[in-house]
């Protein structure tokens, strides 16, 4: 069971961190990407946020959830820097690769060929 406190630095933390990644997208080469933060969950203690990312064209996903996670210092610094007044510890960042769409997408294409997914 959450918090209201571990609530309140989720959203804050999915809404920044949104902010971060766009414009990381729009000032880099890659302008035909889209990276979504999907969901955060924030250990009891605030010390671990758990970064669900979504993104898109999803043929290169890995590649890019890899370069998050080698860049998880620059990220959480420049979080620090936009949450200095509102966070006393950024807790540490863990990113994982959010695939819900992909497990839609396949059960929706399964129902219109006529095969029921459940069944496998």
């Amino acid at each position: 069971m959450n918090s209201q406190r571990q609530k309140k630095i989720c959203s804050v933390l999915q809404k920044e961190l949104s902010n971060i990644f766009q414009k990381a997208i729009r000032f880099s080469d890659s302008s035909n990407k889209l990276i979504s933060v999907t969901k955060v969950k924030v250990s009891p203690d605030l010390s671990i946020a758990k970064i669900y990312v979504s993104i898109y064209p999803t043929k290169n996903a890995d590649g890019w959830i890899k370069g998050l996670r080698e860049n998880t210092s620059q990220v959480k610094h420049t979080l620090s820097q936009t949450l200095k007044n509102e966070l006393r510890i950024i807790p540490d960042l863990t990113f994982y690769l959010d695939d819900s769409l992909d497990y839609i997408e396949k059960i929706e294409s399964s129902i219109k060929e006529g095969k029921n997914p459940i069944k496998k």
